[in-house]
């Protein structure tokens, strides 16, 4: 693929906001001791309490071993808890425990206020055709 051809690629494009979107969370949640997949397991728990590992690998678009990786982490720093054996099945649901919840609030801010910068260059009614045509491409590539 030659220069011309990358810069014209949407996909490329896409990778390019990634990955500066992923810097910028990456050095924002060092401040609060987590890493962006720390931080999104967080979001989720609060926003679905309970979820199984495998629940919050998909949505924080990780494997399952590493979500168990990352909910080890959490629970070592008494962010979250789980209890040692499942109420029914293997599922082992998470939650958030009050300290995991203050992290989360004040990571939460840091979070959105780069999201804030990142669609700050769109006048708002751009900032909603972007995230619909997103939206629809995703759903396009079947996710």
């Amino acid at each position: 693929m030659t220069q011309d051809e990358l810069d014209t690629s949407v996909g490329y494009v896409l990778k390019r906001v990634q990955s500066a979107l992923r810097a910028a969370m990456d050095a924002a949640l060092r401040e609060h001791g987590l890493t962006t997949p720390q931080y999104a397991c967080l979001e989720l728990l609060d926003q679905r309490p309970g979820l199984s590992n495998a629940d919050l690998a998909r949505g924080a678009f990780v494997s399952r071993q590493s979500m168990n990786v990352v909910l080890r982490g959490l629970e070592e720093n008494g962010l979250v808890e789980r209890p040692a054996q499942a109420a029914q099945g293997r599922a082992l649901p998470v939650r958030l425990t009050a300290e995991g919840r203050e992290r989360l609030r004040r990571a939460h801010a840091d979070v959105f206020a780069i999201e804030r910068r990142m669609v700050g260059v769109l006048d708002p009614e751009r900032v909603a055709l972007l995230r619909a045509d997103l939206t629809r491409i995703a759903e396009g590539l079947g996710g």
